[in-house]
């Protein structure tokens, strides 16, 4: 059984983890506080992930190490830095390919669909943080250090994440109004968290996918206010009430709320077209997307458990 190692126990990291452990594979997750899914092939771990060290003799014997971590929002200029130098090092010193899950962050705003070689031209820092890290496991991947990947994908549909389906969702489904700046009109790729964790173990373990980034094969875009009255449709909720908050609202809430100080910066994401092309993806690992129908179907039945629903 070959050994993988997780950083990350986030809704992405869940999802690697049991894929792995429920085709045979051994998995570490390795967590500050030790946390993740419960099965016997998963050995959860409490460690600090920037410890190089540390990570490098958790990391031994491993064919990947996979990177779903994701620093709070507001935190990543000073905690993504040390981290993602120390599990290159790890990579490094073990040989285990290093498996990264990106975003679109790094290519700023865009006017055409996004592919794997549209200009990393992002001027925010969350997209230049996420550009470094790509750059500089890039180049020791060239000079023949490391060997690595990522894949990258656009805002997740799947219990667990916050992007913005998974804030929209739940109100939704109670028959609650969505206030929120956005575009509700506007086509928008969604991708769903276990494609994100069948791209990553993909990308990890065929050599072709190394050296270079993939885009989680995902299905055609949709506007938000489709998937929500698809969600509503499900569960026999009212048409989804949803209302366009004016940026300014939003600049004002980001003195108090970190959380939405962070979001100015990609607010250009949710006022016009959001559309990524996952087509090589697809071609090359032979991934397809699940169907958007299956993944609102799942996700919305999760939301109901998880709620007691």
């Amino acid at each position: 059984m070959a050994l993988h190692v997780i950083v990350g126990a986030g809704p992405v990291g869940s999802a690697t983890a049991r894929l792995l452990a429920e085709r045979g594979d051994r998995v570490r997750v390795v967590t500050r506080r030790g946390t993740g899914p419960e099965h016997p092939a998963i050995e959860r771990v409490a460690a600090d992930a920037a410890d190089a060290a540390r990570l490098t003799v958790l990391t031994e014997g491993a064919v990947a190490l996979h990177n779903c971590a994701n620093p709070a929002y507001h935190r990543w200029p000073v905690d993504w830095p040390p981290l993602a130098a120390a599990l290159l090092t790890a990579a490094e010193r073990t040989g285990a390919v290093l498996a990264t899950v990106g975003n679109l962050y790094g290519y700023g705003p865009v006017d055409a669909p996004m592919t794997e070689a549209t200009p990393p031209a992002a001027t925010g820092t969350k997209g230049q943080v996420r550009n470094r890290m790509w750059a500089d496991a890039l180049a020791a991947h060239r000079a023949g250090r490391v060997r690595v990947t990522e894949v990258r994908g656009s805002d997740y549909l799947g219990v667990g994440g916050t992007s913005l389906a998974m804030m929209v969702l739940p109100r939704v489904l109670d028959g609650r109004r969505a206030f929120l700046p956005v575009d509700w009109d506007a086509p928008h790729t969604w991708t769903y968290i276990p494609d994100v964790a069948r791209t990553l173990v993909a990308a990890a373990t065929d050599e072709r996918a190394w050296g270079r980034p993939w885009h989680v094969p995902s299905g055609p875009a949709v506007p938000m206010r489709d998937l929500a009255a698809r969600a509503a449709a499900l569960v026999g909720a009212p048409a989804p009430k949803l209302t366009r908050m004016p940026y300014p609202v939003l600049w004002l809430g980001g003195l108090a709320n970190p959380m939405a100080r962070e979001l100015r910066e990609t607010a250009y994401q949710f006022d016009r077209p959001f559309v990524m092309d996952s087509s090589a993806a697809t071609a090359t690992l032979g991934i397809e997307p699940t169907p958007l129908d299956v993944a609102v179907k799942e996700t919305v039945a999760g939301l109901r458990g998880r709620s007691g629903r």
